[in-house]
């Protein structure tokens, strides 16, 4: 079950309000422009597989996902690192707060990530577990964090060159808690 804590941006440790309720998310969150919500996918994928399986696995609700919302670039994070150490793996670096020109969609299948929406003075910190759809629109500043040792099956849809985002500048995603926090 996903989880939303609601942070003024001077209070990272101190939420104003933590939600559990998909509803209450959905709610919290679409007054301030996010659209949030689970979809119904029966399908079970561990983190790891490869990207072709996931994409085979989810192949109808994404098709569907890219034509309702012209969402051309799609790219999957299948990774689990929780058996780390390994020869090729290695800790994921702190999260660094970035804006997007063009609107991008997260979809989580497996495991978990924070996103975390930097809107006005406020950080809406979303704990995202399996099949939550989170959709951020253009230039909402904002970070993900897979944690310290990722374990997670997401996949991140955008309109056109939009997937590269660019550093807002601002060191907020330092001063707030890591997902392992």
């Amino acid at each position: 079950m996903s989880r939303l804590s609601v942070h003024h941006q001077t209070s990272p440790d101190i939420p104003n309000k933590v939600l559990g309720h998909a509803e209450d998310i959905t709610s919290t969150l679409a007054a301030v422009g996010i659209d949030f919500r689970v979809l119904d996918i029966d399908v079970k994928l561990q983190p790891g597989v490869a990207q072709a399986e996931v994409l085979s696995a989810i192949a109808a609700p994404l098709q569907q996902l890219q034509s309702d919302h012209d969402l051309g670039h799609v790219e999957v994070t299948s990774i689990d690192q929780r058996r780390w150490p390994t020869e090729h793996d290695k800790p994921v670096g702190a999260p660094q707060e970035i804006t997007v020109e063009g609107e991008q969609r997260y979809l989580f299948l497996s495991g978990q990530g924070m996103l975390s929406l930097h809107i006005d003075d406020y950080v809406f910190v979303l704990l995202a577990e399996r099949n939550a759809l989170v959709s951020v629109p253009a230039g909402t500043r904002h970070w993900f964090d897979l944690g310290e040792f990722p374990y997670c099956t997401m996949v991140h849809l955008s309109t056109g060159n939009a997937a590269v985002g660019k550093p807002s500048g601002d060191d907020i995603a330092a001063r707030f808690p890591r997902l392992e926090d």
